[in-house]
Parts: C-alpha cells; sequence; structure tokens
C-alpha cells in the first residue's frame, strides 16, 4: 500500500517542469523571509522560487500548519514534532520515527533542510515534488494516520484559519492545493547554507578553519565527495552503501520501483547539520559519527547491489582511513553545522 501511494504521488506531478532563478551573490541575512534568495554556490533548485513566490502571509501560514498536531488524526503529532529545528528537522534521538499512538515507523526521520534542491524525497525516493511530500506522513499510519479532507474539514471549520487563507490566497473554502502550497511555501524557507565552512569558502573574516579541519576537508573530498557532492553535500543519487546484504526488512528504492537492481538502495543524505541530525542511516542504526566512519573503514558488507565506489583494489570493501583521518574527517563534518539555520526564530513554533 505505500508503494501504491508513494507512485500515485510521484505521478501526480509527473508533468511539472524543474525551474530556476538567478542566485543572489552573498547568503542573506536571517531577517529576510527565508527563501526568498539563494546562495550563490548552490545549483540551480528543482522548485524555484517562481513555482511558489516567497509570500510573508503564505510562510508564515505554512509555519502554522508545520506545528498544529491537529493536523494528525488523534491531534497528539505535528510535523514539528518528528522534525525538530534544533537537529536540523530530524528527530533527535529516535532510531525510528514515532507516531500517532506512539506508532513506531518503519524508518529514521530525515532531516529537512534545501527542501528546494531536491529532486526526489524521502529514503526511498517516494515523493517526486515538495508540493506532494506532506501526504506522505499525513497518510502513513504510522505517523498522522490522517486523510487529506479531513484535514481540510478541520481547516474550513476553524475561523482563523479562513482568515489566513484568505489573506494569502483569497476568499473561498481551503483547498488542498492551497494547504499544499503553504506547507511548501514554510518547507522552502529551510535552507543551510552559513556554516563554518561556508563562511570558509566565501572568505569570510569569521571564515577560519583549524589545521586538523583543512586536513579533513581533504580526506573528505578524496573519499567522501563521490556521493556527497557539491556544496548541497548530497548528489540526489539512491545507492546501497553496504549496511545489509539482503535487505529483507527494507528495500529501500526497490520499495517504489520493483526493480531488483535498485534493491538496498537508499537516497544520499546531505551531510549538512550531520553532526546534530544522529542518529544515522534510514533505519537509525547508528548513534555516533564514530560508528558511521568505522562503518565505512571496516564494517561495509557484500551485495549483489553495492555501489561501485565502496570497492576497492584487492577486493578490499569500503574506504581505509587511518585513526588520523577518521579524527581530521569528524573534526571537518563538525563545520558544517549552520546555527543560523538550527536557531532561527522565522523558522521556530510560533508563540
Amino acid at each position: 500500500m505505500q508503494r501504491l501511494v508513494a507512485v500515485l504521488l510521484s505521478a501526480a506531478l509527473a508533468g511539472l517542469l524543474v525551474g530556476s532563478c538567478r542566485p543572489d551573490a552573498d547568503w542573506q541575512p536571517v531577517q529576510e523571509l527565508p527563501g526568498s534568495a539563494l546562495p550563490s554556490r548552490f545549483p540551480a533548485p528543482a522548485y524555484a522560487p517562481d513555482q511558489n513566490p516567497p509570500d510573508r502571509a503564505a510562510f508564515e501560514l505554512g509555519r502554522k500548519l508545520f506545528y498544529d498536531a491537529r493536523l494528525s488524526r488523534d491531534g497528539s503529532v505535528s510535523c514539528g514534532s518528528c522534525h525538530q529545528q534544533t537537529h536540523a528537522f530530524a528527530d533527535a534521538g529516535h532510531a525510528l520515527s514515532l507516531g500517532v499512538g506512539g506508532r513506531q515507523g518503519s524508518r529514521n526521520t530525515p532531516a529537512l533542510q534545501n527542501l528546494r534542491w531536491r529532486r526526489s524525497l524521502l529514503w526511498d525516493g517516494g515523493v517526486a515534488h515538495l508540493e506532494m511530500l506532506p501526504l506522505a506522513p499525513l497518510a502513513n499510519p504510522a505517523e498522522m494516520n490522517e486523510t487529506l479532507p479531513n484535514v481540510l474539514r478541520k481547516l474550513n471549520a476553524d475561523a482563523d484559519y479562513r482568515q489566513r487563507f484568505a489573506q494569502a490566497y483569497g476568499a473561498g473554502p481551503i483547498g488542498s492545493q492551497q494547504f499544499l502550497k503553504a506547507l511548501a511555501q514554510f518547507l522552502a524557507g529551510f535552507t543551510s547554507a552559513n556554516s563554518r565552512y561556508d563562511q570558509y569558502v566565501r572568505n569570510e573574516s569569521d571564515g577560519t578553519l583549524a589545521a586538523p579541519e583543512v586536513r579533513g576537508l581533504l580526506v573528505f573530498k578524496a573519499n567522501c565527495a563521490g556521493c556527497h557532492a557539491t556544496d548541497l553535500f548530497t548528489d540526489e543519487s539512491f545507492r546501497n552503501n553496504g549496511l545489509d546484504r539482503g535487505f529483507a526488512a527494507d528495500s529501500g528504492r526497490a520499495h517504489i520501483t520493483g526493480r531488483a537492481a535498485d534493491r538496498g538502495l537508499f537516497k544520499v543524505p546531505s551531510l549538512r547539520n550531520v553532526a546534530r541530525t544522529a542518529p544515522y542511516m534510514h533505519d537509525g542504526r547508528f548513534g555516533t559519527l564514530e560508528q558511521v566512519l568505522d562503518h565505512y573503514n571496516t564494517g561495509v558488507v557484500e551485495s549483489p547491489t553495492l555501489d561501485p565506489q565502496l570497492r576497492r583494489p584487492g577486493g578490499r570493501l569500503g574506504i581505509a582511513l587511518t585513526v588520523q583521518q577518521k579524527s581530521d574527517l569528524r573534526a571537518f563534518l563538525l563545520t558544517l553545522t549552520d546555527e543560523q539555520f538550527l536557531n532561527n526564530p522565522q523558522l521556530a513554533k510560533p508563540r
């Protein structure tokens, strides 16, 4: 059923065009409406601002919806319950997502950042457009366990929501398109591009890296940048990184495509704010960055779809890292923490 829902959601927007717009020269200060400017070093976005022009009323409406637990069937879970700002909108401390009635999901809650640049979403790519993303947790029995018609009935019965939607989209009943566009307006503002690493590459006065961090950047470029590419720190691909031999519990991308060649492939996550998004991997099996690095060093296991970049000469699997290289790499990864993004009051729960 989950596969069918994901396929239908993807097909619903298969014909939409991918847009682009002119990036600003520098990152904008926090008082700017999030999502209204694009970092100059980022590639062209998949969800360009002109597809849903930044608007303060629509943004604040999406923000209210994101943190409203009434979107769930029993009124106990909001989007913000599992996607916490101080953890790059991941779910701190939970290997698997938790939904209504304490139900446990089947995957780790992914971080929500730089969504404007995502060509597909979720660990298996089951959603192909940002405006369709809220429908996946909304309909999932282990998450919000609700239906879109029920949510719209709740919103239309609320005088404050009717007023807010009218301000943003004009008078009339609240419909699904307005609801999804408002949430997408807020989600598109989750732009992280002001870490210490960003300040370093922009040659700003505060953008200095210590010697271990610089060495770690070199280790990263030599061993990790093939998958965690560009300043988004992901190439948006699906890969098998050697977690299991058969993937009986979760087939990954194959759950959507039905192709044996996609078994065990999962979306390459961004490494931005990675120090704040533990636990790691699609099933949250690793609690620390050290465990992740140990996996790539000695824990990669063979399977038919293992990514070729993890096959080394002589039959060795994984990435050969010395103790010093692992330490330096970890030091570099910590420079990807964007405190401005993690503490931007415009992205926090409304008071």
